[in-house]
């Protein structure tokens, strides 16, 4: 994984999946940007510094000009650039040879159930779950790293043990378990998707452990240290790298930043925590609804 700064590139937010728990799902009506526009998002965080790009919406791989962005990213320099996707269109073996040759070299799909019925279910369209594991099967043809992310929801989260044999199965690199943000559809839908964090918590560590285990990178977003007790060093945020984020609209020079002060919440009790000083808290919607009782100080040492 690029560990320099990256460019996280929002090219617009029409998507072919609308999924129970879609944070942008209140964005799907703006459209998609110009192609001219994102080659400038691209030139302008070239020169911020970033050596990494992620391009992510809605879903980027529906887009006419994707490999045109691709290519444009790398000769420009970008040494890792990444399609943050559904993976459908990846279904598609010509769509792969020409997405790879353009210069996509990380590829991060997401899935979010062990089979057909649950993960239809959350993405909302027939034919997904086959779509998505056959384009992993396709771009692992040529050998480029598998970066997937499952996110952690009411319908899903006692599955993650058997996503996780799935993707080992699959043979990807690194494999996250991302607790959803309540926003979007998610937070419309809080009731039947949003599930108690520590309800969640042992397949979430079962899960991660099945693929520890096998040798694959492994981590969870979104999960306070204390509900990670045992695996605080799969806590996604410690390796975040520096991101700016180029949104519609507007740009987020420093996202860690913006996700410590605006994004995530911390309580009185946090205080007494070995790990206050390095946990970010839940995303803040979550304790709005549900109290942060659950949330428990580990003892200092």
């Amino acid at each position: 994984m690029e560990l320099g700064k990256r460019a996280d590139i929002k090219v617009g937010f029409r998507c072919n999946n609308n999924c129970r728990f879609c944070v942008q799902a209140d964005k799907k009506n703006w459209g998609d940007k110009a192609t001219e526009q994102i080659k400038k998002d691209l030139d302008e965080s070239r020169k911020n510094g970033a050596s990494g790009v992620v391009f992510t919406g809605g879903e980027p791989a529906i887009r006419d000009d994707i490999f045109e962005l691709v290519s444009y990213a790398r000769d420009l320099g970008f040494k890792t650039i990444q399609v943050q996707t559904n993976g459908r269109r990846f279904y598609y073996p010509d769509f792969c040879r020409k997405i790879v040759n353009a210069g996509m070299n990380e590829f991060g799909p997401a899935i979010h159930g062990p089979n057909a019925e649950i993960h239809d279910y959350l993405t909302r369209s027939k034919g997904s779950f086959e779509q998505t594991v056959q384009g992993i099967r396709n771009i692992k043809f040529f050998g480029i790293p598998i970066l997937t992310n499952t996110v952690v929801t009411k319908p899903n989260y006692k599955h993650l043990p058997s996503i996780a044999r799935l993707l080992v199965n699959l043979g990807v690199e690194q494999f996250q378990f991302a607790f959803v943000h309540p926003l979007g559809n998610a937070k419309k839908n809080f009731d039947n998707i949003v599930p108690r964090i520590s309800e969640a918590v042992p397949y979430i560590h079962k899960g991660l452990q099945i693929g520890i285990d096998a040798g694959v990178k492994v981590m969870a977003e979104a999960m306070p240290y204390c509900m990670m007790r045992g695996y605080d060093k799969y806590v996604s945020e410690q390796y975040i790298p520096e991101t700016e984020i180029r949104d519609a609209g507007y740009i987020i020079y420093d996202y860690t930043e913006k996700r410590k002060s605006e994004g995530k919440a911390k309580f009185a009790q946090c205080r007494n925590c070995r790990y206050d000083k390095i946990c970010e808290g839940p995303w803040r919607e979550y304790p709005e609804k549900m109290g942060n009782k659950e949330f428990k100080p580990v003892p200092v040492r």
